[in-house]
């Protein structure tokens, strides 16, 4: 009779009562998952709410801060080294570590006994960076991380990796090193190799890191991300000329290469040799140290030995940045031919489109292509009589156009170039920005041309994302 009246009042007698606390009966691995969905500071402040919460957010096998979050730097010293005590306290696993520092250069050194008492309890995740540390005051990594067996993943930017006999990390298969100062580039090359299931590997080299030549000796890698910045007060020329910087790779599975650097300032040697089934990618290379002369490699040699290098692989990213210095090369030299390269990403400034069929003359048998479309400054009549390559008789099968805002006009001329001339064509796809065009208005006029391949699928998509498709 009391279940039927409870019924009928809209309460459910199997419910717990509006008071109880139905979270803290929850098992403690249950809440510590929960808890690990919050940032670490958030996960910390459920201490307060009951004795049974005071401890609860050290079962979250992560310690993720960042100096800034506190008022001041000892503030967040002090929690740290608190927050890790209370790990060994609860004799709680810590599997992450990552912290985002920025310190002055009197505030006390910290790093590297944070990083020697995770290393020793089989840290798993190592993110440490270090934001705007002179370089007299980075602080040096621990000889137990060099040894640490649990390791999966590490990222270090702006310390100092002082050396070290032994090194093994049998168990690394990401790591970053970003901006670091290094003992040698012998140790850097043993460091490396050491890494004995490493795949993918991202170094951000400085003026000032003590490496002149380096060498990458990896069986397994699959990813190499090589970039550059300035050492301590932009002195681009701080310990050596980057004339001579060299680099060696040795990694026969690697499948992406990619560069976010000035490479005209880098020798890349002819020793580099590059697999063809590796993914060339220049679209990081943003920037080109010019001179007087207009020479933008330190000498066309160096510029040839580039090339050539790259001249074997199937799949090709290039930035505006190298399409202008291609441009430069070709004014003195025909490029070697990419007879290998079968896809071909590129960002081309409109006012450097004139080399583009001179640019495909060198990619004899490409089979796609993506294109998006720079600063619109060309007059459109001059792609008409441009000449055909090769591949746009014989193997060209996709080709992809992507227009800046203005530039939409430019890439009707140019969709029309490839439909008119390309016999195998199989698909085109013309994209834009601007509200000059209409999707509808460009498919009708796409349709209209006089294609040179019997069957092509077209694609366009305009601002709002509106795709029309149509096959001939």
């Amino acid at each position: 009779m009391e279940v039927i009246e409870e019924k009928e009042k809209g309460i459910c007698p199997e419910l717990p009562s509006r008071g109880d606390d139905v979270i803290s009966n929850l098992p403690d691995s249950l809440i510590s998952q929960m808890l690990s969905c919050l940032p670490t500071k958030e996960a910390v402040r459920t201490s307060v709410l009951s004795t049974r919460w005071k401890s609860l957010w050290i079962l979250v096998p992560r310690l993720c801060l960042a100096s800034h979050d506190f008022h001041d730097y000892s503030a967040f010293v002090s929690f740290v080294d608190k927050s890790l005590d209370l790990y060994i306290e609860e004799n709680s696993c810590l599997h992450k570590l990552e912290l985002v520092i920025r310190k002055d250069d009197n505030d006390q050194s910290c790093v590297t006994r944070w990083i020697d008492f995770v290393a020793k309890r089989k840290v798993k995740h190592v993110d440490v960076e270090c934001i705007l540390v002179n370089r007299e005051f980075l602080e040096a990594v621990p000889l137990s991380l060099y040894t640490c067996e649990s390791l999966l993943y590490l990222r270090l930017h702006r310390v100092s990796l002082c050396g070290s006999e032994s090194v093994s990390l049998p168990c690394l298969k990401t790591m970053s090193l970003e901006q670091n100062i290094y003992a040698d580039e012998a140790f850097l090359k043993s460091f490396i190799s050491s890494c004995a299931v490493l795949e993918d590997l991202s170094i951000v080299r400085r003026d000032d890191d003590n490496v002149k030549a380096l060498r990458v000796h990896c069986q397994t890698l699959t990813s190499l991300t090589l970039g550059f910045q300035p050492g301590d007060g932009h002195m681009l020329f701080h310990y050596f000329g980057r004339e001579i910087l060299e680099l060696y790779i040795d990694s026969p599975r690697l499948k992406y290469l990619n560069f976010n650097d000035d490479v005209s300032k880098c020798q890349i040697l002819s020793n580099l040799i590059i697999s063809p089934s590796v993914k060339v990618n220049l679209g990081g290379v943003r920037y080109m140290s010019y001179y007087p002369d207009g020479v933008s490699f330190s000498n066309q040699q160096v510029a040839r030995s580039f090339f050539t290098c790259i001249s074997r692989v199937k799949d090709l990213v290039i930035s505006e940045t190298i399409m202008k210095l291609i441009d430069f090369c070709m004014k003195v030299e025909q490029l070697p031919q990419f007879f290998d390269l079968s896809c071909l990403e590129a960002k081309v400034c409109l006012v450097d489109m004139e080399m583009l069929p001179t640019l495909l003359a060198s990619f004899p048998n490409l089979n796609s292509i993506v294109l998006e479309l720079t600063r619109p400054t060309i007059v459109t009549e001059e792609i008409i009589a441009w000449s055909v390559p090769q591949c746009l008789l014989s193997t060209l099968e996709f080709v992809e156009i992507k227009c800046c805002c203005k530039a939409e006009l430019v890439g009707m001329k140019l969709a029309e170039y490839f439909a008119e001339n390309s016999v195998f064509l199989k698909k085109l796809v013309l994209r834009w920005r601007g509200y000059v065009l209409e999707e509808d208005s460009v498919l009708r006029d796409l349709l209209a041309l006089s294609w040179r391949s019997s069957t092509c699928q077209i694609e366009v998509c305009g601002p709002l994302n509106k795709t029309c498709m149509m096959s001939l």
